[in-house]
């Protein structure tokens, strides 16, 4: 799973959208509200480029191969206590619970920690899981190549790479 920046606004509205009519919490300001979650999820997202921009720098610098990139990053998020990419989902669900509880714009919680936890991870999975509707999406489109092929490999990034701007996912 993972946060795309064109999500954030339709993840934070869904869920306001959700909580709110559920009275399971009451806004003092919901533009305050919604600005404050939208921040939580940058601030991953700011996080998550940072934390890959390093680990491309020490690539190049320590002379490695690019087959060590992904280890080298996942020992910077390590150092970072950053989430590996199989806990960033449970990562960013505390972080929004936490600005939650502590936002001034948040007038009063209702619901216990359980309830808030299910609504807030189903809304997170529906926006987060766009990975395999997206490969399923660019291989409907080049049904015709042959998988494995050259081609098949340069028209998947060229039609991902179109639909992920059609749907402002970069």
């Amino acid at each position: 799973m993972r946060l795309f920046s064109g999500k954030i606004s339709p993840i934070v509205e869904e869920i306001l959208d959700t909580l709110v009519p559920a009275e399971d919490i009451e806004l003092a300001d919901r533009e305050e509200a919604k600005m404050d979650l939208e921040a939580v999820l940058k601030e991953f997202l700011r996080q998550e480029r940072e934390i890959l921009d390093e680990a491309r720098e020490r690539v190049t610098r320590e002379g490695l191969g690019y087959g060590s990139m992904n280890k080298v990053r996942q020992q910077i998020a390590k150092e970072r206590n950053f989430p590996p990419p199989d806990e960033t989902l449970p990562y960013i669900l505390e972080q929004l619970l936490n600005m939650l509880f502590h936002s001034a714009n948040v007038e009063e919680i209702y619901a216990d920690d359980v309830t808030l936890r299910k609504k807030i991870t189903a809304i997170l999975k529906k926006h987060m899981d766009v990975e395999s509707e997206l490969d399923r999406e660019v291989r409907a489109r080049i049904k015709n190549l042959t998988e494995g092929t050259a081609a098949f490999e340069v028209e998947y990034e060229k039609v991902l790479a179109q639909i992920r701007q059609k749907k402002r996912l970069d």
